[in-house]
């Protein structure tokens, strides 16, 4: 074990004692941790019904509009690396009440926008809202075991997920009975609640880094030498992998079997969030009964028996559109099983820099799984079958399962 994983989590008893200023850590309802969680992500897809209507609004090129998607999710990705860092170094009540105070000026902002340019500024200070999740997750982390924040991470994810499934429907109804504003207008009043619940409720924070201060560079190199960090990341972005081809190839090597319907494409991709949503509930459900290492192992080779069963079918002729498809829930069910187990672990290597812990694989699991996806988007570019989607992402599963397998070994040290 390296001087770097010996400082392990404490137990929630010691989590629950640790104080600042006298005063004990929060411990808030998971609903507004979840609550925190899913208004991270809802902005992001919710607008995208009401795109042609700001556009014909701003009178501004409708691929000018679309940075209000793009631009938010790459801030999004930035914030989020250096987000958990930053409550480290201040504590998770003033991070998380000041980006949900930037989120409720940006979303009013949008409303009130007089042209493109200040909608879009306004739209980029929306993303202030990411760092929230990670410091949800943190504050899971602080106060719980490893087996229980796994479990607690499986009903966040649940939010976490089922909120971008939901945001572009429940965006398109507001868009349709009260016009394009509406959407900002609601947004906004989830921020104010989220506000107003995390007054309340993160009444304590975790004492500043032992670290040097402002020192990120040397957190993060910490954490880079840890191989329990590796593992668990590695585990992570690799399951990213196998969803990014997922969405990336489906599209190109599936559409003729569906006859080119967009709309029936898109109701049987909407299988592997659903799968997600089902995998999260399980670890939310068993997460604390079962060590993190089985889960990981358990949840990779479930994605694993799933593509492999969907290559056979494949390779048998099979084109009905649930052969394709019906295989692919298993990449959901594995990946919302990994994900909170996953983060446990990486969460876990010191206990003075969960947060950055936190943030920085947030970073390496977007960053990693759209890697393998680009370069996966190569091969299917040269060779747009099904079959070959399916070896591509059977790859990165296994990439996966070897990661878990590895992350597995490790956390056997530590129990």
């Amino acid at each position: 074990m390296t001087r770097t994983e010996s400082h392990i989590q404490p137990s929630p008893k010691q989590a629950g004692e640790e104080t600042v200023a006298g005063q004990p850590a929060a411990q808030p309802r998971l609903t507004t941790l979840i609550l925190l969680s899913a208004l991270a992500v809802l902005p992001v897809n919710m607008i995208l019904p009401s795109l042609p209507k700001i556009a014909a609004a701003f009178h501004a090129d409708f691929a000018l509009v679309n940075l209000s998607i793009a631009g938010f999710s790459i801030v999004t990705a930035f914030l989020e690396a250096i987000g958990g860092a930053i409550s480290d170094r201040f504590g998770r009540r003033p991070v998380a009440l000041t980006a949900l105070s930037v989120f409720i000026v940006a979303s009013i902002g949008c409303i009130l926008a007089p042209n493109i340019g200040i909608f879009l500024l306004c739209r980029m200070m929306q993303a202030c809202i990411g760092p929230c999740y990670s410091v949800a997750l943190v504050i899971i982390k602080e106060t719980s075991s490893d087996r229980e924040a796994a479990s607690k991470f499986g009903y966040l994810a649940m939010g976490w997920a089922l909120a971008p499934m939901v945001g572009p429907l429940f965006g398109g109804t507001l868009d349709e009975l009260f016009g394009w504003q509406a959407s900002f207008v609601v947004l906004a009043i989830f921020g104010i609640a989220a506000f107003v619940l995390s007054l309340r409720e993160l009444k304590g924070s975790r004492a500043p880094s032992s670290a040097a201060p402002g020192n990120y560079l040397a957190s993060y190199g910490l954490l880079l030498r840890s191989a329990r960090f590796w593992a668990h990341t590695l585990c992570m972005a690799c399951s990213m992998g196998v969803l990014y081809i997922f969405l990336g190839g489906a599209p190109l090597t599936v559409s003729d079997t569906l006859g080119g319907s967009s709309a029936r494409l898109g109701l049987f991709m909407g299988l592997v969030p659903s799968g997600f949503v089902l995998g999260s509930y399980l670890a939310g459900r068993y997460g604390a009964r079962i060590p993190l290492g089985t889960i990981l192992v358990i949840a990779r080779l479930l994605t694993c028996i799933g593509l492999m069963s969907g290559i056979a079918l494949s390779l048998s002729g099979a084109t009905y559109a649930l052969a394709l498809f019906g295989p692919c829930i298993f990449i959901g069910i594995g990946n919302g099983l990994t994900m909170p187990a996953a983060n446990s672990g990486a969460m876990s290597v010191r206990s003075d820099m969960i947060g950055t812990a936190a943030g920085l694989a947030a970073a390496m699991r977007i960053s990693g799984g759209a890697l393998i996806g680009a370069v996966a988007g190569l091969f299917l570019e040269q060779l747009p079958t099904i079959h070959t989607l399916f070896v591509l992402m059977l790859i990165s599963a296994l990439l996966a399962l070897l990661s878990a397998f590895w992350a597995a070994i490790i956390e056997k040290r530590f129990c």
